[in-house]
């Protein structure tokens, strides 16, 4: 998984002012991003692998570091994940929203603009064309949309959809 990728399009989204950014309607939208170019272009933009979860896509990699942020577990220095970590936190502060059900986690800004040359032209209209799309949407009409997939709709919970 590419974590610059990653962090540099979260920094785009909060740029964009993307609504109610948490960390669910990101990984849906990163599903959607990845799915997209994967369909258009032939290739993954971020990289990771995606699993049907009960709700929603979710990214395998990525849901598992941002539980670990959310439970603030203390993890080995030679701990791979450590680095992805870092990764997100040099460029962003993420705030543990605690609710009745479930905990979120919120991105904000630090002053780090993103760096579009990360991307090929391809990626950008890839992101452009879904973050303008649902910029303004909540996550649960986000993930409503995944269930147009018919890729998405054909797997059990818990298998790989890309």
């Amino acid at each position: 998984m590419d974590m610059t990728k990653v962090a540099n399009v979260i920094l785009y989204m909060l740029h964009k002012q993307v609504k109610l950014l948490n960390d669910k309607k990101l990984s849906i939208l990163l599903f959607l991003m990845d799915y997209n170019h994967l369909k258009y272009c032939g290739k993954k933009i971020f990289g990771d692998e995606y699993i049907k979860g009960s709700r929603s896509p979710e990214p395998k990699l990525l849901s598992e570091l941002f539980e670990i942020i959310a439970t603030e577990e203390v993890l080995e220095d030679e701990d791979d994940r450590v680095f992805f970590i870092q990764e997100l936190l040099d460029n962003m502060d993420i705030d543990i929203i605690e609710r009745e059900n479930f905990t979120e986690l919120h991105f904000v800004e630090i002053g780090i603009d993103y760096d579009e040359d990360l991307f090929d032209d391809d990626e950008l209209k890839t992101i452009n064309k879904l973050v303008n799309q649902y910029k303004e949407a909540t996550p649960r009409v986000i993930a409503n949309d995944t269930f147009k997939i018919d890729e998405y709709r054909a797997k059990e919970k818990g298998e790989v959809i890309i």
